[in-house]
């Protein structure tokens, strides 16, 4: 195969979306494999009480007070950079107390250039936001707390 049909391929890769293309022909065959680049995690400030990181300080302490069986937890389906407004100069989408509607967007997370929004899965009221705004969340970290 020739290196012009390989840019082709994947050009063809990149605008589609993909992940993965495995191609057979006379030639023989290739495969091109994407894989997601290793997220680096910005360090967080430490809070006044102790050194513990501020994100995790609050998330501990409000985690005490949203627990329970009527609480319902929003998670990360990815990992990537949480932002809670679609723009640095936007208004947060939510904030503790919003009311929120099965399918209203609850923030943004950024994995491979591309914004991703999460959407509440039921309605509720935020109990509790349990990222820090431009912090690197993890597959399944709880994002939001829904009462």
């Amino acid at each position: 195969m020739k290196l012009e049909e390989i840019r082709s391929l994947a050009k063809i890769m990149e605008e589609s979306g993909l992940t993965g293309l495995e191609v057979s022909s006379q030639d023989g065959k290739i495969r091109l494999e994407k894989r997601p680049p290793a997220p680096v995690p910005a360090p967080l400030p430490a809070a006044a009480s102790g050194g513990v990181p501020a994100a995790i300080q609050e998330c501990g302490t409000a985690r005490k007070t949203a627990e329970g069986p009527h609480y319902k937890e929003i998670k990360s389906p990815m990992v990537g950079v949480f932002y809670t407004a679609p723009t640095p100069e936007s208004e947060p989408y939510v904030k503790v107390g919003s009311t929120v509607k099965k399918g209203d967007v609850l923030c943004v997370i950024e994995a491979m250039k591309l914004m991703n929004e999460i959407n509440s899965d039921q309605d509720g009221e935020i109990a509790e936001i349990c990222a820090e705004n431009g912090s690197v969340v993890e597959y399944g970290q709880t994002l939001f707390k829904l009462r």
